[in-house]
């Protein structure tokens, strides 16, 4: 806990190219905070929380699965000062203040849904955990675009847990730890289920495999890969979404999975394998319904495609790459079933994203659902030179800036070096 916390320069963060834009930023976010807070500024300090892409794994995380996922260049950036009273305050630009006492941090029904409910739960994590709190007054600035798939959620959540560990614990609570406290305060206090990956991709950093075998003590590795040097770029698009709560989709995938495991009295599919889904399969299905027998036929499928990935990509295979991220949008259209939602089937936005990919790709590169799906982002590996011809015709459909060009980011939630800022 003496030693001298790691504080990382905006070089390692973001490509040359953007590096006026992001010294500007993060001089206009100093300004917000000063403006907002009616403070000098004396003490601040900043911290950054990447957004992150899912590779490969859709919805095996919570299952304890394997997936494949890295933290992107889109991040979210809080100006910070500490303060005496024990009261966390957190400004996000466009959006109201919450805040937090440090000594309050019963659940609230009224909060569920709402952002002030994970950084009570965070706080609560910390402190349950046996890590210290305290009071902090912060303005936020994201360009993690909602709604994609990247995961704004798990950044703020990460941001969050990333300022007490520095203000607090001299930067010293692990990215694991961070990643647990997060997804028990999404889980528990803001009343979204789901699994570790989005939050310990966004912790962690890098391009990683996780195995979520023992969700206490995960197995992390970091896969060394620049997807530039396979002539291909990694796009996230933005469908623009469609209407209403996809909570309840999201949920009917983790209770129809647990159904089917609670059948062989295991908590987690990972806990059996698929030939007893086949050996019971009529069973299950007057049982469960085929939608649940489908998709957990999915989970096993997906869960042994992430090898698959993470071995092309250690023999530099691209193709064979590109073949599996393929399969993995499949499976996830026709067994997992969260390309549209059954109660809102005139918005199908990732549908009509996967076909423009598919047409626009012409045979080439990849396209898939990007995260929780039902509504969102679509993930396509590009070949460079079909890349602006790509966006044209994705943006024709949704929208200026709706196609991202993502650039994988080394390191997860950090404390800035104010020098780098110069």
């Amino acid at each position: 806990m003496s030693a001298k916390p790691i504080l990382v320069g905006i070089e390692k963060l973001y490509r040359d190219v953007s590096l006026g834009y992001q010294k500007k930023r993060y001089a206009e976010a100093v300004e917000g905070y000063k403006s907002y807070f009616s403070s000098d500024g004396e003490n601040i300090r900043i911290f950054s929380a990447p957004g992150r892409t899912e590779v490969g794994g859709n919805h095996t995380d919570h299952n304890c699965g394997k997936v494949l996922a890295a933290s992107v260049d889109l991040d979210i950036i809080a100006v910070v000062e500490p303060t005496d009273e024990p009261v966390a305050v957190i400004k996000s630009e466009g959006h109201e203040e919450i805040s937090v006492r440090t000594d309050d941090l019963e659940m609230r029904e009224s909060e569920q849904f709402k952002s002030v409910s994970m950084l009570r739960g965070i706080t609560k994590g910390f402190t349950d955990r046996g890590f210290s709190v305290g009071g902090f007054r912060a303005y936020t600035v994201s360009d993690v675009v909602k709604g994609s798939g990247l995961s704004s959620s798990a950044a703020f959540e990460v941001l969050c847990a990333t300022i007490y560990s520095y203000l607090y614990n001299n930067g010293a609570v692990d990215p694991i730890k961070i990643a647990q406290i997060c997804k028990f305060a999404e889980n528990k206090y803001f009343g979204k289920p789901g699994g570790l990956m989005d939050q310990m991709a966004a912790s962690v950093g890098g391009f990683v495999t996780i195995d979520f075998k023992d969700v206490e003590s995960p197995i992390i590795e970091h896969i060394n890969v620049d997807f530039d040097s396979f002539g291909h770029a990694l796009c996230i698009i933005d469908t623009n979404g469609g209407s209403g709560d996809r909570n309840a989709e999201y949920s009917a995938i983790l209770d129809e999975m647990h159904e089917i495991a609670e059948y062989f009295s295991v908590t987690n599919l990972r806990q059996i394998v698929k030939q007893d889904i086949i050996l019971n399969i009529n069973i299950l299905r007057e049982k469960y319904g085929d939608r649940a027998v489908l998709r957990a036929i999915h989970f096993f499928e997906e869960n042994k495609r992430v090898d698959k990935l993470v071995n092309a990509l250690k023999r530099n295979d691209f193709p064979a790459f590109l073949a599996s991220i393929n399969e993995s949008g499949n499976s996830s259209y026709k067994y997992l079933q969260n390309v549209y939602s059954c109660s809102d089937v005139t918005h199908q936005g990732l549908s009509i994203g996967l076909n423009i990919a598919e047409y626009a790709l012409d045979r080439k590169g990849a396209s898939r659902v990007h995260g929780g799906g039902f509504s969102g982002g679509i993930q396509a590996f590009v070949p460079f030179e079909l890349l602006k011809l790509f966006k044209m015709e994705l943006e024709k459909v949704f929208g200026n800036e709706s196609c991202h060009v993502l650039r994988i980011r080394p390191i997860g939630g950090c404390e800035i070096d104010m020098e780098s800022l110069k």
